[in-house]
């Protein structure tokens, strides 16, 4: 974890520069790696579906344990998780998945793209990057929404929770993702917008990116400490320059 003197005014964390300084001779000077790979999460950073969930899960809710609020609020905390480990974590019957699957598809339509994610996307792939997703959901249903919502071709690869042995917070769906691009850890950034996502990147020896954009409330998420913090999509772009030519 570095520990920036000062913030850029992105909300980039960043050194200061001091104009004339000569590094000591004695201390060689490392390339900064380049870039060459963006690993996102999905809900919530891509796309903005918590209405979506919040109605799935309160059909599920009924359909399975019976009337009364659905623990919306306790559910999202976990998001980034498996649905399954999230169940298991609140005590609920891992019967709810088939509703709550069942739902989110019949509502897909309804999920918006966050505002500047296409043209974020757009501009990193223009400037040589390769790009992948490594989310909470399940891979199919991840695939689903993202070619629904235009947005899959965007994309080399798109794993879900259920294509690996250990989901997040473990470090597995960072590491397949760089595995299938051919990357190493220091060519990549996550960007993630729940500790699950921060505690993964962190795990795989990725840089951490934690996006507020669809965030209330920020504690817990930069409580996990995340290398850098975006206050918008465009933000990641100053991380992320052209990739030169091999």
């Amino acid at each position: 974890m570095r520990s920036p003197s000062s913030t850029g005014p992105a909300g980039l964390a960043e050194r200061p520069v001091v104009p004339g300084t000569v590094r000591p001779a004695t201390t060689p000077f490392t390339p900064r790696p380049v870039r060459r790979a963006v690993v996102f999460d999905l809900d919530g950073v891509l796309v903005d579906s918590f209405a979506v969930m919040y109605e799935a899960f309160a059909v599920a809710y009924k359909e399975v344990v019976g009337d009364g609020p659905a623990p919306f609020d306790e559910y999202r905390r976990h998001l980034g998780r498996f649905f399954p480990d999230i169940m298991r974590i609140m005590d609920l019957p891992l019967e709810m998945e088939e509703p709550f699957v069942r739902e989110s598809y019949r509502l897909a339509s309804q999920v918006p793209v966050f505002d500047g994610v296409v043209e974020l996307l757009t501009t990193l792939r223009v400037r040589g990057l390769r790009l992948a997703v490594a989310t909470g959901k399940s891979g199919e249903r991840a695939r689903s929404l993202l070619g629904q919502l235009g947005l899959l071709p965007f994309f080399d690869h798109v794993i879900g929770s259920d294509e690996i042995a250990r989901p997040k917070p473990a470090p597995d769906i960072v590491e397949h993702a760089l595995h299938l691009m051919g990357f190493a850890p220091e060519q990549a950034v996550m960007v993630g917008d729940a500790p699950t996502d921060i505690a993964s990147a962190h795990g795989a020896g990725v840089t951490s990116a934690g996006a507020l954009w669809a965030l209330s409330e920020t504690d817990e998420l930069l409580d996990a400490r995340p290398d850098i913090v975006l206050a918008r999509p465009a933000d990641l772009l100053a991380l992320c320059p052209s990739v030169p030519g091999d």
